[in-house]
């Protein structure tokens, strides 16, 4: 390269928004920066750690008992339970009637099919779980029971 040339490339570079430029062309090599626009690193520009404000925690060593009941019909299906034959009919069962095994308790609807559900053993209804027309899922509870 010839001295012009340089010239004008470092005018080039002056003129441009260029921070860095490095040409190799055979044996010859030249490297320009501009240490204005690219201050050194020092420490101190190092940013400065905000300090944490501490969290206050409370934690609850009381022991939640949830209420799931100790016996229970299950649904075997996923579907829609329905407590009655019909809308508007008398439901299957109500809190406190003592059903036998084998007695529908509720429907499953499934794919349009209608799927009794029957007491698996006999006892008596404390509670309906699940609401007539609500979506039950498999293994869900519908109906609590004491065994008798």
């Amino acid at each position: 390269m010839k001295t012009q040339d340089i010239k004008d490339l470092m005018k080039f570079f002056e003129e441009t928004g260029i921070g860095r430029l490095r040409i190799k062309e055979g044996d010859f090599e030249i490297e320009m920066r501009k240490k204005a626009d690219q201050p050194e690193f020092t420490p101190d520009m190092c940013p400065t750690p905000v300090p944490q404000t501490p969290i206050n925690l409370v934690v609850n060593n009381e022991k939640t008992q949830i209420q799931t009941p100790k016996e229970s019909i299950n649904s075997p299906m996923v579907g829609t339970f329905y407590v009655a034959p019909s809308p508007g009919a008398k439901p299957f069962v109500k809190p406190g009637q003592t059903v036998r095994k084998g007695e529908v308790i509720g429907i499953v609807e499934a794919m349009k099919i209608m799927n009794e559900i029957e007491a698996e053993f006999d006892c008596k209804i404390l509670n309906i779980l699940v609401a007539d027309g609500q979506p039950v899922e498999y293994g869900m509870a519908l109906v609590e029971v004491d065994k008798i």
